[in-house]
């Protein structure tokens, strides 16, 4: 497991003595830093770093943070998990689609779930994008951001070509449709194995559209009481192939709700008890269908 930060390092911290607790010397935390790819003889193989070989985990919860996470590597080592049969709580497509905000949104609006209207782009430069027409006003994403970071809200295609020159253009960029009735709210609920068993309504502070707890906004828990939302993030986390995925739904001006984004590397705070008994359950399950039951804890 990968953490970030000292709210991610709490929370890989409390999953560490989780897992620990439950599955004992089966259990153990191995950084992407730690592994050795190889193929030897038409087999692939896993070494430690001072060559001895190690086995591949029967099942394995990724934890891979989204700023850092590359194809090249992250993701290769997943794969290279999956192809040797480790059973990954969150498969690795469904981690890659999460890791660009417009990938999750075409399979997403291809399953016919509600998403904004959206716009993005492969290799036409920024200012001729948005000359094309974009959504006004419209949220403006960098299409790998996180925690409300590259995330702004634009009045009007004027003020976008106004500032083009000034933004990273590293990584394409979405223009989201903007829901007005959901300014500065949001539903976040965290699915396990096709359960919701967290949701929270987030706030955000000062006026700001974002309620992203990172930026400054507040949470409230809310399990059971937006059931229609909790069934969208269901079905959005099993469009994706997630076992764990943090959905966050848009409230719409009907009463019903949108799908903002999903989140592959999800976080959840400590308020949230049934959280990490679901990822423990969900880690037996995967388990026992591999012929690996392990005796419950005392």
């Amino acid at each position: 497991m990968l953490g970030a930060g000292l709210r991610e390092r709490k929370l890989t911290g409390r999953l560490i003595d989780t897992f620990a607790a439950e599955f004992g010397e089966r259990f153990a935390v191995v950084g992407t830093d730690e592994l050795l790819l190889g193929v030897r003889d038409g087999q692939l193989t896993l070494h430690d770093l001072d060559g001895c070989e190690v086995a591949a985990p029967t099942t394995a919860y990724g934890r891979v943070w989204t700023p850092v996470a590359s194809t090249d590597r992250e993701i290769t080592l997943l794969r290279h998990l999956e192809a040797m049969g480790t059973a990954l709580l969150n498969p690795v497509d469904a981690v890659l689609a999460c890791l660009n905000k417009f990938w999750h949104l075409q399979q997403l609006a291809v399953a016919g779930l509600p998403v904004p209207d959206t716009l993005s782009y492969a290799d036409v430069p920024l200012g001729e994008a948005i000359g094309a027409g974009v959504p006004q006003p419209c949220v403006v994403k960098a299409v790998r951001g996180h925690r409300g970071e590259q995330v702004f809200l634009a009045p009007d295609a004027a003020m976008l070509q106004g500032i083009h020159g000034s933004l990273a253009q590293d990584a394409p960029y979405l223009f989201q449709e903007y829901v007005a009735h959901s300014h500065g709210r949001d539903l976040r609920v965290v699915v396990v194995d096709g359960r919701a068993v967290a949701s929270q309504v987030r706030t955000a502070a000062h006026g700001d559209f974002r309620s992203n707890l990172a930026v400054g906004g507040t949470a409230t828990l809310c399990t059971g009481s937006h059931p229609q939302g909790e069934a969208l993030a269901v079905r959005a986390a099993a469009v994706l192939g997630l076992g764990v995925a943090g959905v966050d739904l848009l409230f719409t001006s009907d009463g019903g709700f949108t799908i903002c984004e999903v989140n592959a590397n999800v976080g959840w705070r400590e308020q949230m008890t049934d959280v990490t008994p679901a990822v423990v359950a969900a880690l037996r399950s995967r388990l026992a269908a591999k012929g690996r039951s392990v005796p419950a804890a005392r």
